[in-house]
């Protein structure tokens, strides 16, 4: 992707929920410790032919710091999030070896403070899962030097927050014409800063490398019709010149928000499995997976909560779950943080070097619920030209197509079948994780999937119905994610 012109205006003015001024009752100081409740807020996978009992929760030392993933979590959907739900998203996190949290934060937000505490809270009572405060410049204008200092000194001696080279790490989203602030905020903190400003791209970073720690890079996506290469990525590494590079990891992008100006999607596809092979290749020091909760640009791994969903994205996100992108991240980060992958054709046979990560034989899948053309596509434009991008049809960019990573614990058949149709085949040739796609073919209903091994079913599960009747006569560019599980 070459460097966008005019990214802070358009990439990332979050679709948040809008929330009245705080009348709400006082909440305990001190989070109490008692479990999470046995509901979990977001749809479960739908479906499921075929289920294993969850594993137990994980306990895997950390990582070396060289080899950190976090998730970028949007405080402003969290305004209504309690304690009980912050611990089953950490928790849910680490299963995913996942190692903690970039928590956006932006200056308009009045539930900022509270939501913070607790999450440092829930955090720490959890153990091992890091949290770093990334400052958001692109949404309500850019913060205050004072509150900024405020803010990192509060939290910088928590024990949940991250550090890298010893120093509290601190990131942002955008702000480069804030960079004269920096100085006096790195004197006056002591922090290391791996800003994302993305917007100068990789020859503007250049001019600031006396400011910089690192780099944070929002690029994750591709332009067009073709997979996302690693040209940006090498590009932001070369100018750091041995400085942190923290890369960028996405499964999709779909947002449809009149109310902020948005209605683009991007290539998703294969991107979650190829990217992940693309940070084994690379080997970057650290990785953000974008994201956790961005419900409004449907690039969310983790569970939904109504509460959070921006006003007007409930249609493309309710019903949508996409738990099970985090079922193989385990395999994918375990491999990054080994460098022990090995990556050829469309296939990575992660093998994990650590015990706690399931050797079972499993299916995750993803596609969308309509064909692109069966409906309207409500102005929503492949690309977004507003960043000087060439607009495309998005039955251009989103295929029509089922998309299957399965780990398998010895080579197997992969079958896909979408209604009555005769069954596709995928050779899974080696043990680890094999990834493939299906077309639609025209053909709709259920979707099944099986691992066949020797003639005999190891593993199937069934996903909901492919249907050219789209909800209200306008095509559902999100994905749905499932699994066997």
């Amino acid at each position: 992707m070459r460097h966008l012109d005019r990214f802070l205006n358009h990439i990332h003015t979050k679709g948040k929920q809008e929330h009245p001024q705080e009348q709400e009752q006082q909440q305990q100081q001190q989070y109490q410790q008692h479990p999470p409740p046995p509901l979990a807020p977001q749809p479960q996978p739908q479906y499921t032919a075929s289920t294993v009992a969850p594993q137990s929760q994980n306990s895997f030392p950390a990582p070396d710091h060289l080899h950190n993933v976090f998730a970028h979590f949007i405080i402003g959907n969290a305004y209504y999030m309690t304690p009980e739900q912050w611990e089953y998203d950490i928790i849910e996190a680490q299963k995913a070896h996942i190692d903690g949290f970039a928590l956006n934060i932006a200056p308009q937000d009045h539930h900022t403070d509270r939501a913070l505490q607790t999450a440092f809270d829930v955090a720490e009572k959890v153990g091992n899962f890091s949290l770093f405060i990334s400052f958001d410049y692109g949404s309500g204008g850019p913060w205050p030097a004072d509150r900024v200092i405020s803010i990192i000194n509060t939290y910088k001696t928590r024990r949940a927050q991250f550090h890298y080279n010893g120093k509290p790490l601190v990131s942002t989203f955008e702000g480069p014409g804030n960079a004269g602030d920096w100085p006096n905020i790195k004197t006056a903190t002591g922090c290391m800063f791996i800003p994302c400003w993305t917007s100068i791209g990789p020859e503007g970073i250049r001019s600031v490398m006396d400011t910089i720690d690192g780099a944070f890079s929002w690029d994750a996506w591709p332009v067009g019709a073709e997979n996302k290469s690693t040209a940006s990525d090498v590009a932001w590494m070369d100018a750091l010149a041995g400085k942190p590079y923290m890369m960028p990891v996405a499964p999709w992008f779909y947002t449809n928000l009149p109310q902020w100006n948005k209605n683009w999607l991007w290539r998703g596809d294969d991107l979650w499995h190829y990217r992940w092979k693309q940070v084994i290749e690379l080997q970057p020091p650290l990785v953000q997976i974008l994201s956790w909760n961005d419900y409004g640009e449907s690039h969310y791994i983790g569970p939904i909560y109504g509460s959070g969903t921006p006003d007007g994205a409930s249609r493309y996100v309710s019903d949508h779950p996409h738990d099970a992108w985090r079922e193989l991240l385990p395999h994918y980060i375990d491999g990054y943080r080994q460098n022990i992958a090995r990556v050829h054709g469309n296939r990575v046979n992660a093998v994990s070097m650590n015990p706690q990560v399931s050797s079972r034989d499993k299916i995750v899948y993803w596609y969308r619920l309509n064909p692109g053309n069966s409906g309207s596509s409500d102005g929503t434009t492949g690309n977004n030209p507003a960043m000087g991008q060439k607009q495309m049809d998005p039955c251009e960019l989103s295929q029509d197509r089922v998309f299957v990573s399965v780990f398998v614990t010895a080579p197997s058949e992969i079958l896909v079948q979408i209604g009555n149709s005769p069954p596709s085949v995928l050779d899974a040739g080696a043990p680890g994780v094999n990834h493939g796609s299906f077309p639609f073919n025209g053909q709709t209903g259920p979707v099944r999937i099986s691992i066949m091994r020797g003639g005999s079913e190891v593993v199937s599960t069934v996903g909901p119905a492919i249907s050219d009747q789209c909800a209200g006569g306008i095509v559902d560019w999100n994905a749905y994610v499932g699994s066997s599980d």
